[in-house]
């Protein structure tokens, strides 16, 4: 589904150097690096404070805590994102409100934020999934009208680029909440040699406490002022992503390039849908997710395309609402239409920085023959 190997080879002068320079400098933990890191991602994101953290799902947990929720209040999400974004509202004793996505661009619909909220809604963590933004204006209005805070997960959609319909108005995702968060997976967009993530916002008060909560809970040393985690990214990962970074934007256009190649293979198949962009955002592909037609198997599918060497995946099988963990009375099969039929229905083809037309000639050619043959 991604070529790390390929991806690396076209930095690798680069990389072994600044992999060396830490070795040779033994500091592992909270080096230069990590600082470093941290102001160049503030800058390319045009936001105040970027606090590096260990992984994705911490950066998901610390923005919680940060805002300082009670056990019991309610945060609103999608039932189509990986189990992290409400994994995280769980652990804290808050409670996971999951609703609906819209069918085109398979993120959160407003309308149906709007009808889950209650006098114990607290927050909203819209997910920019598979690397474009949700409809953010009207997010953030629902939000003001209602006193809630936003947590955007843009785990999927680091470097996509909002653009405020009203007033033309450009940010990246994840700048636009209360707090953004995301992971440097090695198969995110951006991604690290190992785990490691990020909050990010523009409140100066937010981000001492969040520099708190992923240090134990001090800012002096061991004077503990919170009940904190320990969630750090290490310093080798900080220099890595550190020669990456200057890369996100050629990254973003060779996945474009691969979306633009397959969306056109696919054009006049009409089992097949391919991924809407909303008009207010551009798209990064984290993923490239296809839409079958009910008449279309997508397990044989997935068979057939294995046996020629080409990769597929599923994102994802089971809705939130209908994972064992999560089970809830609130919830039953059927009351999430949308979300369901997708993970019903969706099957994603690999996409990354070193596909080239020959070898998506080869995937779009294999996904077609099953199609036409059955």
């Amino acid at each position: 589904m991604v070529d790390l190997k390929g991806q690396y080879q076209k930095l690798k002068n680069q990389i072994d150097e600044t992999i060396k320079e830490v070795i040779d400098s033994t500091a592992f933990i909270k080096g230069p690096a990590v600082t470093r890191f941290q102001q160049h991602l503030a800058d390319y994101l045009q936001v105040k404070h970027v606090i590096a953290c260990g992984n994705g799902t911490d950066a998901l947990q610390l923005a919680l805590m940060a805002l300082e929720l009670k056990p019991g209040d309610e945060v609103i999400t999608t039932s189509f994102t990986f189990i992290a974004t409400a994994e995280v509202i769980a652990l804290l004793r808050l409670t996971p409100v999951l609703v609906d996505v819209l069918p085109g661009t398979y993120n959160i619909d407003p309308e149906a934020i709007k009808k889950a909220i209650t006098p114990r809604t607290r927050a909203i963590i819209p997910v920019h999934l598979f690397g474009q933004t949700a409809d953010m204006q009207e997010i953030m209005d629902i939000a003001m009208q209602n006193d809630l805070f936003v947590i955007e997960d843009t785990a999927q959609a680091l470097g996509a680029d909002f653009t405020h319909p009203l007033t033309g108005k450009k940010q990246k995702a994840g700048t636009i909440g209360t707090i953004g968060c995301t992971s440097f997976f090695p198969s995110k967009n951006l991604g690290a040699y190992g785990d490691g993530g990020a909050v990010f916002t523009n409140d100066d008060l937010l981000a001492e406490r969040l520099h708190m909560l992923a240090n134990h809970g001090m800012k002096i040393r061991y004077h503990h002022d919170y009940v904190g985690i320990n969630s750090r990214l290490d310093t080798l990962q900080a220099a890595i992503l550190d020669v990456k970074l200057p890369h996100l934007d050629e990254y973003a256009a060779a996945r474009q390039k691969a979306a633009a190649f397959y969306n056109q293979a696919f054009a006049d198949c009409h089992k097949i849908k391919t991924p809407q962009k909303a008009s207010f955002t551009t798209h990064v592909y984290h993923q490239y997710t296809l839409v079958l037609d009910e008449s279309v198997n997508r397990e044989p599918l997935m068979k057939f395309l294995a046996e020629r060497g080409i990769a597929s995946a599923i994102y994802y099988p089971v809705p939130l609402h209908l994972q064992k963990a999560y089970r809830n009375k609130r919830y039953s099969e059927g009351d999430f239409p949308v979300t369901e039929n997708l993970c019903r229905s969706v099957v994603s083809l690999p996409i990354h920085t070193e596909l080239t037309p020959e070898i998506q000639e080869v995937i779009t050619g294999a996904v077609l023959e099953f199609i036409h043959k059955n």
